[in-house]
C-alpha cells in the first residue's frame, strides 16, 4: 500500500519527541533531519523536500510552541498542516462548461491507465450526477486501446465512438463531437493516444486535438509506481498541453508516494482523483488533508464514514445499530453486516482508515483472505433459522454439527462464536455510549489496554485519536436523528 515506508519513517521521525516534556531546538533539527530522509527515501522531490523542512522548521522552532502546552503535538500539527499544504489544501473540482457538453481530455504515457480511468470517471458523473457521457476513442495507436474502450463503455454502459485504428485521430475528434451535439451528451471524454514516452509528434497531434475540441478538462494520468518519472511527465505534459489536474493511479499499489506529494508544488496543478483498485468504482477523489492524516499515520475517518455512506443501506445500518444497542443482533445481521463491509473494498485497507491503526504491527502485513470469510459464511448457512436468531442454543452438540456441515474443524466453529459474542458485547457497549466499550474495542483491535497508546504511535496520541474518532462517531449520530426526524 502507497506510503507505507513513508508513514513508518514520519512516526519514528516523530515519537521521540512525543517521549518528551520539553522540545529544545536540537530536538527540532534531529527530527527535521529524520523528516528530510523520509521523504527523500519516498521519492519526493529534492526541492520540495527542501522547503517543507524549511517551513515546518520556522514555524515549530517559535516560543509559542517550545515553551506551550504538548509541543510535540503541536509539531506534529504542523507537520500535518504542512503536508496538506504540499499537496494543495482542498480537494478541487472538474472543471465544468456552462453549456453542455463539458469536454474532458484524457493524457497520458501509455500503461499509465488513462483508458480505464477515462471509463471510472465516466461511470463516476453518472452515478452521481446522473451524467449522459460519450467516449471518444483517438488512441488509434496502442493495439486493442479502441476495443479496450468499447468493452469499457458496454460494462459501464456509456456509448462509445470509434472510426477504427485507419483515421487520424485529429478526424475522429472532430466527428466525434458532432455525435455528441446530436445525441446531447453533457459530458465527452476523449480518450486521447498516448506514447512509452513523450515526444513531440505525440505532442503536436494533442495539441490538435486540444484546438479541435477546446477541452474544459485536460486530465493527466500519471502512474504513481513511477516515482519521479512521473513528475517528470507531468511537467513536460504540462509545458506543451496546460493540464488542468492530475489523477494518480495504482495508489494502492507497492509506490513509496512521492509522485502525490510532489506534483502539485513542483507543477502547480492540481491532483483531482485517485485511483486505487482495479474495480470500475475504485476511483476517489483526491483530499490533500485526508492524505496527509493517512500518511501520519493518524487515520481517515472521513473518508470511512463516506465509504459507508455510499455502500450502506441506510435503512438497514440503522435498523442494525437499534439491533446493536438493544443487544438483539444476530448471526441473520452479522452476515449482512459482513457482505456490505466487503463491498467497502479489503478490510486491511479499512481498518488502516481508523485513528492509530495505520502504523499497528498487528495490521502491518494482514491481508485477509477471501476464503476465511467465504468459511465463516459456510458456518452461518449451516445453522438452522433459530441458530441465527438466537446464538446462545448453540451447544457442542449443535456446533459439531455446524463443523460438519460446513467442512471445518469444530475448534473454528467455536472460535467463531466467541469473537461473534465479544463482537456483540462490544458494540452494544459502544452504541449505548459506554467509553469502557469503546475502549474495549480499540483494544481488541490492537490496541494495548494499559493507557499507553496504539502499537506504533505515542502515549499522547492515543486519546487523541479516540477523541477524534468519538467525535465523528458522535456528529455522524446526530445528523442521522436529525433525518429520521
Amino acid at each position: 500500500m502507497a506510503f507505507e515506508g513513508l508513514t513508518d519513517r514520519l512516526q519514528k521521525a516523530l515519537s521521540g519527541l512525543r517521549r518528551k516534556g520539553k522540545v529544545t531546538d536540537a530536538d527540532i533539527r534531529e527530527t527535521m533531519r529524520e523528516i528530510r530522509l523520509a521523504l527523500l527515501e519516498a521519492d519526493v522531490n529534492f526541492k520540495v523536500v527542501k522547503d517543507f523542512v524549511r517551513n515546518v522548521r520556522e514555524k515549530a522552532s517559535g516560543a509559542k510552541v517550545l515553551e506551550g502546552l504538548n509541543p510535540a503535538q503541536q509539531i506534529v500539527s504542523i507537520v500535518n498542516d504542512e503536508l496538506t499544504a504540499m499537496m494543495g489544501e482542498s480537494a478541487v473540482a472538474l472543471n465544468k462548461s456552462p453549456k453542455i457538453p463539458t469536454v474532458i481530455m484524457m493524457v497520458g504515457l501509455q500503461g499509465a491507465g488513462k483508458t480505464t480511468t477515462a471509463g471510472k470517471l465516466a461511470l463516476k458523473l453518472k452515478n452521481e450526477q446522473n451524467a449522459r457521457p460519450l467516449m471518444i476513442a483517438a488512441d488509434v495507436y496502442r493495439p486493442a486501446a479502441i476495443e479496450q474502450l468499447k468493452t469499457l463503455g458496454e460494462q459501464i454502459d456509456v456509448p462509445v465512438f470509434d472510426m477504427g485504428t485507419d483515421v487520424n485521430p485529429r478526424e475522429i475528434v472532430k466527428a466525434g463531437m458532432e455525435k455528441a451535439a446530436e445525441l446531447k451528451s453533457d459530458y465527452v471524454f476523449i480518450d486521447a493516444a498516448g506514447r512509452l514516452q513523450i515526444d513531440e509528434e505525440l505532442m503536436q497531434e494533442l495539441a490538435d486535438v486540444k484546438d479541435i475540441a477546446h477541452p474544459d478538462e485536460i486530465m493527466l494520468v500519471v502512474d504513481a509506481m513511477t516515482g519521479q518519472n512521473a513528475v517528470e511527465t507531468a511537467e513536460g505534459f504540462n509545458d506543451r498541453l496546460d493540464i488542468t489536474g492530475v489523477v494518480l493511479t495504482k495508489l494502492d499499489g507497492d509506490t513509496r508516494g512521492g509522485a502525490a506529494l510532489s506534483i502539485r508544488a513542483v507543477t502547480g496543478k492540481p491532483i483531482k482523483f485517485v485511483g486505487q483498485g482495479e474495480k470500475m468504482t475504485d476511483l476517489d477523489i483526491f483530499y490533500p488533508d485526508r492524505m496527509a492524516s493517512r500518511i501520519l499515520g493518524m487515520g481517515d475517518l472521513l473518508t470511512l464514514i463516506e465509504k459507508a455512506q455510499k455502500d450502506y443501506d441506510e435503512k438497514q445500518a440503522n435498523e442494525t445499530m437499534e439491533k446493536m444497542k438493544s443487544n438483539t443482533f444476530d448471526f441473520n445481521d452479522f452476515i449482512d453486516q459482513m457482505d456490505q463491509l466487503q463491498n467497502m473494498g479489503p478490510l486491511e485497507d479499512i481498518m488502516k482508515m481508523i485513528p492509530g491503526m495505520a502504523n499497528n504491527p498487528a495490521l502491518k502485513n494482514a491481508k485477509i483472505d477471501p476464503k476465511d470469510m467465504a468459511h465463516i459464511r459456510a458456518i452461518v448457512m449451516s445453522m438452522t433459522p433459530e441458530e441465527r436468531e438466537n446464538p446462545d442454543v448453540l451447544n457442542p452438540s449443535r456446533k459439531r454439527r455446524l463443523a460438519a456441515g460446513a467442512g471445518r474443524p469444530v475448534v473454528e466453529v467455536n472460535r467463531m462464536v466467541k469473537q461473534f459474542n465479544q463482537m456483540k458485547k462490544m458494540m452494544s457497549g459502544v452504541m449505548n455510549g459506554n467509553m469502557a466499550g469503546m475502549e474495549q474495542m480499540m483494544n481488541a483491535m490492537g490496541g494495548s489496554g494499559n493507557g499507553a497508546g496504539f502499537p506504533g504511535a505515542g502515549g499522547g496520541m492515543k486519546g487523541k485519536m479516540a477523541n477524534i474518532a468519538m467525535k465523528q462517531m458522535a456528529r455522524k449520530i446526530r445528523k442521522n436523528k436529525k433525518k429520521r426526524r
